[in-house]
């Protein structure tokens, strides 16, 4: 149960059989190497392919004005909340995949790139929380969430990809 020994963001039962210190060590790693990922991904993506420049463009405005120190508050506070609800206690009830297609869910925005937002935010979800599982540490998943968000922000923030590329 999620709050049974008071600590949601460990598990007692890990996929891999990890001990706590391993877990957590595992977890870090893990995290790192999916925000890696994602945010390659997020590079790659946006300045070629239409559906992520127009995902790009609707979530723009959220950090058009966004001061570096917004940008880690936001990040961190953000992915603190979410990964404690999510991973940390609805992951412990609905399990893996069905708490990674509410927290997709949840991320809903208006206009066209909605499902392509809830269809990304799923499958990012679905990573976090293989990794909880996995290791048994929400470590990883807290970073990697706080590490996206703070990177991908400051990426909204800064890049148009209707902006003219420079000579």
């Amino acid at each position: 149960m999620a709050l049974q020994d008071g600590r949601p963001w460990q598990l007692a039962t890990n996929w891999l059989g990890l001990d706590p210190i391993t877990g957590l060590a595992a977890s870090t790693v893990l995290g790192l190497l999916l925000a890696v990922i994602v945010i390659g991904i997020t590079r790659l993506t946006v300045p070629r392919l239409d559906w992520a420049q127009r995902l790009h463009i609707d979530l723009r405005p959220i950090a058009h004005d966004l001061q570096l120190s917004h940008i880690a508050l936001i990040a961190f506070f953000s992915s603190l909340g979410e990964e404690l609800l999510f991973r940390g206690l609805i992951q412990h009830w609905l399990g893996v995949l069905p708490t990674a297609v509410v927290f997709g869910l949840c991320h809903q925005i208006p206009g066209p790139a909605r499902w392509v937002w809830v269809t990304w935010a799923t499958a990012v979800g679905l990573s976090f929380g293989c990794i909880f599982s996995a290791t048994g540490s929400l470590v990883g998943p807290l970073v990697a969430h706080a590490v996206i968000n703070a990177v991908n922000l400051t990426f909204l923030r800064d890049f148009d990809p209707l902006a003219e590329p420079e000579a």
